[in-house]
């Protein structure tokens, strides 16, 4: 029988629990129930208690109640519920994941939740799940569900709100396995708008060479996606076109990635081909929303929600020294293509960022600081959307993929 489990602060929401527990228990599953609480007594026996918990987290609950400290129980709950999560998902004993809480509660729950791989259901009924939800999501496929009122009771509405998500839950866990390709190397790419017509060839190429490639978005969001996928042990290889988000990063925009970016598959040791796709520009928000310092550079109205802004040779320079240093770092195979006429769709000649100084600095900086003992380095008399760029970047990756079977 599937098992969910149920993870919470047992001592403040025990009702609430226990109904839960009921509808997943009606809907034909095994529950196991996790208490996170520190204060009070648990209000309905736990599978794993708060004890455990704890221990797992290196802590005991009595000193954590002896502390007075809620945010440091809170952090430790939180390492000790993703430990026991992880636990029961190697055991078998975790096909699903679902928590009820308020900021809290939201914040274990989401810790432990990001312990389990993709595509395991996990879902938070939670009084957060409005605004801004990044520091709860993440990089998973984590569901928050607005508790609408605070989890404080089971009423004529909080009722049927945490009916409906025990029945999510049992729905996901229950339904029939979807096809799988798991015999199928499992292959990354990065695109951006601006990057598409590359990644769409080289993907077609790469799926008649019998490789299964998932495309990752390069918002930020994408490329933390992409980093906890390599660094998970699912993929065989990455196609990394689109590495902008470093310009984000860099600059201030809207998109960064984040320090990790374009470091786990060095780490892990899979194979690489990179590029510099889209590392011509920084995203901001609206155009009355880009940052005043900026108003004189060269900006460009991507649609009314995005306003691209062009990298100067300054930071193109300090670009190209991020990314080699990076892949300097790789414990696996990496090539690195330069498009030498065009890094993006809009940096072309006659497009609005076609700036050769710019490109310039960039790939010199590569030049001077890729190590060419871990890195080959391939420049292409190309732009990035050309057909020879898609096809000499599937080719190259096919190549190192060959040679590991």
């Amino acid at each position: 029988m599937p098992s969910v489990v149920l993870l919470g602060t047992l001592d403040t929401k025990g009702d609430e629990y226990a109904f839960v527990r009921d509808r997943l228990a009606a809907a034909g599953l095994t529950v196991v129930v996790v208490d996170t609480g520190v204060l009070g007594a648990p209000g309905i026996a736990a599978d794993v208690p708060r004890e455990e918990v704890a221990a797992a987290a290196g802590a005991d609950v009595e000193g954590l109640r002896e502390a007075g400290d809620r945010g440091a129980a809170v952090t430790t709950m939180a390492d000790g519920a993703g430990a026991v999560v992880r636990r029961l998902y190697d055991e078998g004993r975790c096909d699903g994941a679902l928590a009820l809480g308020g900021t809290g509660g939201t914040s274990i729950a989401a810790a432990a939740f990001r312990e389990l791989p993709l595509g395991v259901p996990k879902v938070i009924v939670s009084t957060a799940a409005s605004g801004d939800t990044s520091p709860y999501l993440r990089e998973t496929d984590l569901v928050l569900m607005p508790s609408v009122v605070d989890v404080a009771g089971v009423n004529r509405l909080s009722a049927r709100i945490l009916a409906n998500a025990a029945a999510s839950v049992a729905g996901m866990v229950l339904a029939d396995p979807v096809f799988t390709t798991d015999e199928v190397p499992l292959l990354a790419a990065s695109m951006f708008g601006v990057t598409t017509p590359a990644v769409n060839a080289a993907r077609q190429l790469l799926l008649s060479y019998g490789y299964e490639v998932l495309v990752f978005h390069m918002t930020g969001t994408g490329g933390r996606a992409l980093e906890a996928l390599a660094g998970s042990g699912q993929l065989s290889g990455v196609l990394d076109l689109t590495t902008t988000e470093l310009a984000d990063e860099l600059v201030g925009g809207v998109f960064s990635a984040g320090r990790d970016r374009l470091t786990a598959a060095g780490r892990a040791g899979i194979p690489q081909v990179v590029s510099v796709g889209a590392l011509d520009m920084v995203n901001f928000g609206p155009l009355d929303t880009v940052p005043p310092q900026f108003a004189d550079r060269n900006l460009f109205v991507h649609n009314p929600s995005v306003t691209l802004m062009r990298t100067t040779p300054e930071e193109c320079a300090e670009l190209g020294w991020r990314l080699a240093t990076r892949l300097n770092a790789s414990t696996g195979p990496v090539t690195l293509l330069l498009p030498l006429r065009g890094v993006s769709a809009i940096a072309v000649e006659g497009g609005p960022f076609h700036d050769p100084a710019a490109d310039a600095a960039l790939f010199d900086a590569i030049r001077d600081t890729v190590d060419p003992s871990v890195v080959e380095l391939v420049e292409l008399d190309a732009a990035i959307n050309d057909d020879a760029f898609a096809h000499a970047a599937a080719d190259k990756l096919n190549t190192y993929l060959q040679k590991e079977n």
